[in-house]
């Protein structure tokens, strides 16, 4: 598990130029090792060149600090997973003795612009996207079609990293998919200045765009590792655009090609109490194999996560299944041991260092999960149920469920809204801690109540599209961009 490593050239530094809206953020000539127009002279007769380049905007995902501060909540994209589950309502901040997810959980972070949770997510995703836009530039820009296959495939990934980044800015600071409200600046090139927003339209259309073309350049890809993006998980990436957009066949076709021909198979019973610490799973489709070379240790996911690692999990800021989603489960659902009464109902039988010693784990080598397919056959599930399918939902929920519960007759009775809405409590249990119930709350229109074992805020009713469940445009881009005046 532990052989890949990334690789990693001095090209690297030239991406931590930071990114956001006033003139340093948008600085176009850096200055450290490599200018833009070398970078693209050069990438004609060296894609290795541009390889490391790409191999940089992937280690922005797992880095400490990738959202601009030094807080021990700020790793990329895990840490921000952390915020979106604790915002569905699914993981509750059920002890608190460090106080990194407090204001989050109760709601103060997501109302206050000034707060730093506001402002790392907008640094974080602008900052990939400023770096893909330089690597899609050095490629020939926007609508280049590269005779070289190995900068074919970079361009595509790049242009994939950047969809994914726009993606989760249009979840995380609109409410929902509307076509006509203004919701975020687009760059598409690194020598752009400060950017007036766009529509939701016009946002989702560059994320489609970006994403089929990334499906087209990479056709013909084979990945060195998961750590990188292939023409599955853009196609993963696109099924949740549509999602989003309520675009429903579209999800149907996409996920129904995932499943068949993506090469995936659904994570075992024994894998699903397994740890989930190991890239090479066959059920995951993008990760990070991590190991020593990077250095993470208390600041990351497992620091946050993990009773078997050093972590605040260990120390006091224990982090539980929704008290009422664990109800939910019956006994005969091998899930529900991911779970244990004994420890507050904290995820010690689903991610877990193997050595399995308390507060052990010092130098992170448990792996990074990104995407699985799992998630693919819950989204098939549900578009079918949404488009009129049902039988086809519920033929694919049930192979899912079949090595997961063994109670699962009640499935062929259920139709309508009971069918929707049994979709969506599978999809809350079966990825509870990766990230994706604050998606699938808003695909769904759902309504948040939150369990007896939350700190803050049990009980309340909170609608998707209430403020509470949306970031507001930080401070900072709203002192520095002079054409963004309000927080949402």
């Amino acid at each position: 598990m532990k052989n890949n490593k990334l690789f990693l050239s001095l090209v690297t530094s030239f991406l931590f130029v930071t990114v956001g809206c006033n003139d340093e953020f948008l600085e176009t000539e850096p200055t450290q090792f490599i200018t833009q127009e070398q970078l693209a002279d050069a990438s004609v007769n060296n894609p290795d060149l541009i390889r490391g380049t790409v191999s940089g905007i992937y280690t922005l995902m797992f880095e400490t600090g990738t959202g601009g501060t030094t807080g021990h909540n700020d790793f990329g994209q895990k840490g921000i997973d952390i915020w979106t589950d604790m915002l569905s309502g699914d993981m509750a901040l059920s002890q608190n003795t460090y106080n990194w997810y407090r204001n989050h959980v109760d709601y103060q972070a997501t109302t206050d612009f000034t707060r730093n949770e506001c402002y790392i997510p907008w640094r974080y995703y602008y900052r990939i996207i400023r770096s893909t836009n330089i690597v899609i530039n050095a490629l020939g820009g926007n609508d280049a079609t590269p005779t070289n296959a190995q900068n074919r495939w970079l361009l595509g990934q790049a242009k994939a990293l950047r969809a994914y980044s726009y993606f989760y800015l249009a979840q995380l600071y609109s409410r929902e998919y509307n076509a006509t409200q203004e919701i975020l600046p687009i760059y598409t090139d690194p020598s752009q200045q400060v950017q007036a927003k766009s529509t939701g339209a016009a946002v989702y259309a560059l994320i489609v765009d970006d994403l089929n073309d990334a499906i087209t350049l990479m056709s013909d890809f084979t990945r060195s590792s998961k750590t990188e993006i292939n023409q599955y998980v853009a196609k993963g990436l696109l099924a949740y655009a549509y999602g989003a957009m309520g675009n429903n066949d579209q999800v149907f076709t996409l996920t129904q090609d995932i499943i068949t021909n993506g090469g995936f198979t659904l994570t075992t019973q024994s894998q699903l109490l397994g740890g989930f610490n190991d890239v090479n799973t066959p059920s995951w489709m993008w990760g990070v194999d991590l190991t020593t070379d990077q250095g993470l240790d208390l600041i990351s996911w497992w620091g946050q996560m993990d009773l078997y690692t050093y972590s605040y999990q260990w120390a006091g800021d224990r982090k539980s299944i929704d008290r009422a989603l664990w109800d939910s489960m019956p006994a005969t659902d091998v899930r529900k041991g991911q779970f244990t009464a004994a420890t507050g109902y904290r995820p010690v039988n689903k991610f877990y260092d193997p050595a399995r010693v308390i507060g052990g784990q010092r130098v992170i080598t448990t792996d990074y999960l990104y995407m699985r397919v799992d998630e693919f056959y819950l989204l098939h599930a549900e578009a079918a149920a949404k488009t009129g399918r049902e039988t086809q939902a519920k033929a694919i929920l049930t192979q899912l469920l079949t090595s997961r519960n063994s109670d699962i007759a009640y499935i062929s009775a259920l139709t309508g809204p009971a069918l929707q809405a049994e979709i969506y409590k599978q999809t809350k249990i079966e990825l509870w801690g990766e990230g994706k119930s604050y998606l699938a709350m808003k695909r769904n229109r759902a309504t948040i109540n939150r369990g007896t074992n939350h700190l803050f805020q049990a009980g309340v009713a909170v609608p998707y599209n209430d403020d509470k469940m949306l970031f507001k445009i930080p401070q900072a881009e709203l002192l520095n961009n002079p054409f963004i005046t309000e927080q949402n």
